[in-house]
């Protein structure tokens, strides 16, 4: 699948469009047949047939791509949401590691599965495959179902990714539309706000198109391939038209003018990194439970927040930068001796003194993560240890 596919509007690595929005589903079945016309008079089987050709000659190499088993394909779709390629990539292989079936995904505990999926923010997606698993096993099944429709019923699963789904693994005849293939046919077609039409009018003539070009032979493929063009070729900045299949059919080649997408959000945040000596000889550091009533990263294991953003310059550990959805932060990261540790920071969540041995397996926030590996104090910690962590078995 062409996974760049979670697209903010302006990048090449996010699952969301230009305003936000997630990737769609189109209802409408392929009517295109050989020698068909399209609207800007195109041959639908032409253009098929060149966009085929390309995919096959010029896809990445990911591993979602070398199975059709719908619960990999599922774990990859949910990854991919907001996500880049080149993290999903590692995760999705941990991942499988850990949870290879269905089965065994249904019978973990939450925080074993947010531990695994640590790095890849978003968590509610992990809780909502967790909630799907478990519910897929009461109703005693091994796997996904096949079809578009039922797949939207399991929780997480919305009108993309049961598209997604269903047309990759099971070869069903619905079309996808994330954000990259809707930039490939507004382009295709020349569509854009410029003619003062509204985003719903526009979206929903991109759906129709999508599921007239869809190949009803090879739907999974030609999905793929859309969504791939965009995210190699059909850029939002700087297409490589000179070697696009579709270049032809274009008739916008460029780029175009499209909605605004809303302007990401600068601040600054600051965080105790507090180590000591533990009781047997390791080190041990603080880390604080964000509360379960929040509504970002609730459960998650976090460094302690500092009561001032003002950080001496001889107690600055680092400072990071890190994104969550549309907030870039600047981080301070001061080191605080552990009595210090109450005057300095903010009361929270439950806090613990852990072994860094441990840490690695503990549901962390992206940002405690990223620190600890930066101040090197942090060891990925393996699927056979986050098990034992959690009383699993690794046998």
């Amino acid at each position: 699948m062409a996974k760049t596919r979670a697209k903010l509007a302006g990048s090449t690595g996010q699952k969301a469009t230009a305003t936000g929005k997630g990737r769609i589903a189109s209802k409408a079945k392929p009517t295109g047949r050989a020698g068909q016309a399209l609207e800007v008079g195109h041959d639908a089987a032409g253009l098929r047939a060149r966009l085929l050709s390309w995919y096959g000659a010029n896809r990445r190499d990911l591993p979602w791509r070398r199975t059709k088993d719908p619960y990999a394909i599922w774990i990859s779709e949910i990854m991919l949401q907001q996500t880049r390629v080149a993290v999903v990539v590692e995760r999705y292989q941990a991942f499988l590691g850990r949870f290879p079936s269905l089965q065994s995904l249904a019978c973990a505990q939450e925080e074993e599965v947010l531990a695994v999926w640590s790095g890849l923010g978003y968590y509610r997606r992990a809780r909502m495959m967790l909630k799907a698993a478990r519910l897929m096993t009461e109703q005693q099944r091994s796997n996904l179902p096949a079809g578009a429709e039922e797949l939207r019923k399991l929780p997480g699963i919305g009108a993309y990714t049961a598209a997604a789904i269903a047309s990759i693994a099971f070869g069903e005849t619905v079309a996808v539309v994330d954000g990259n293939v809707e930039r490939v046919l507004s382009r295709l077609q020349g569509w854009g706000f410029a003619d003062g039409q509204s985003e719903a009018a526009l979206t929903r003539k991109i759906e129709e198109l999508a599921g007239r070009l869809l190949d009803p032979a090879q739907p999974g493929d030609f999905n793929q391939a859309m969504m791939e063009l965009g995210a190699t070729v059909c850029l939002p900045r700087n297409p490589q038209c000179l070697v696009c299949p579709l270049a032809t059919d274009c008739r916008t080649k460029g780029e175009h003018a499209m909605a605004k997408r809303a302007p990401m959000v600068s601040r600054e945040a600051a965080h105790a990194l507090a180590v000591r000596k533990g009781r047997h000889d390791g080190r041990e550091v603080l880390l604080e439970q964000r509360p379960a009533t929040l509504t970002v990263m609730p459960g998650l294991w976090q460094l302690p927040e500092l009561r001032q953003s003002d950080v001496p310059e001889g107690e600055l550990r680092m400072t990071v930068r890190h994104a969550i959805m549309q907030v870039n932060y600047s981080v301070r990261i001061r080191t605080v001796v552990e009595g210090d540790v109450e005057a300095l920071t903010l009361a929270g969540g439950e806090r613990r003194w852990v072994p860094l041995g441990e840490a690695a397996g503990m549901a962390l926030t992206g940002l405690a993560r990223k620190v600890l590996t930066r101040a090197q104090l942090l060891t990925e910690a393996t699927a056979d240890a986050i098990a034992l962590r959690n009383g699993g078995d690794v046998g």
